[in-house]
């Protein structure tokens, strides 16, 4: 299996040889922190949508600006490598800016995708794909699958609330 791990500029020099041929390019980002079912079925469709998916994934610095201190509760390294062994996962690069509009400008997706937790109108980078011509897709969340859930179940059955 290739190493689908890049740094920004190997990235990019990948994702232009592979425009140049014809192919598809769509991207997505998330913090993907515990992998669950609500993630794969996502990631699936994703890459329904084009003939390569790139997947920016939030470092563990970021994950904690979004989602508090307690995560992520997987470390990036681990994250990346649960990801990588998905076949519908083309490329994962993994950034840490508050957003990916850096990335999405510099790759330049034909599709930008979100999931239906986001409302269009705040999907980061939407307005600038649209610009060269790209589109935007929003695939629908599985209703119930979260991280955050899966946290409050294990808080629930164990009755440990941490701290």
């Amino acid at each position: 299996m290739m190493n689908k791990m890049m740094d920004l500029e190997t990235l990019k020099k990948n994702i232009d040889m592979l425009r140049e041929n014809g192919k598809i390019i769509a991207f997505t980002n998330g913090c993907f922190d515990i992998l669950h079912v609500g993630h794969v079925r996502y990631l699936k469709e994703a890459r329904n949508t084009a003939d390569v998916l790139v997947l920016a994934l939030n470092s563990d610095a970021s994950v904690r600006e979004i989602k508090g201190e307690k995560r992520p509760l997987v470390g990036e390294d681990e994250r990346a490598e649960v990801l990588a062994a998905l076949e519908c996962v083309d490329f994962i690069t993994i950034f840490s800016e508050p957003t990916p509009l850096a990335l999405i400008n510099l790759i330049k997706p034909d599709i930008l995708i979100k999931g239906g937790d986001w409302p269009e109108e705040k999907i980061v980078g939407r307005d600038e794909v649209r610009k060269w011509g790209g589109r935007v897709v929003v695939i629908a969340e599985v209703k119930g699958k979260s991280t955050t859930n899966i946290v409050d179940k294990i808080i629930e059955v164990y009755g440990f609330a941490g701290g």
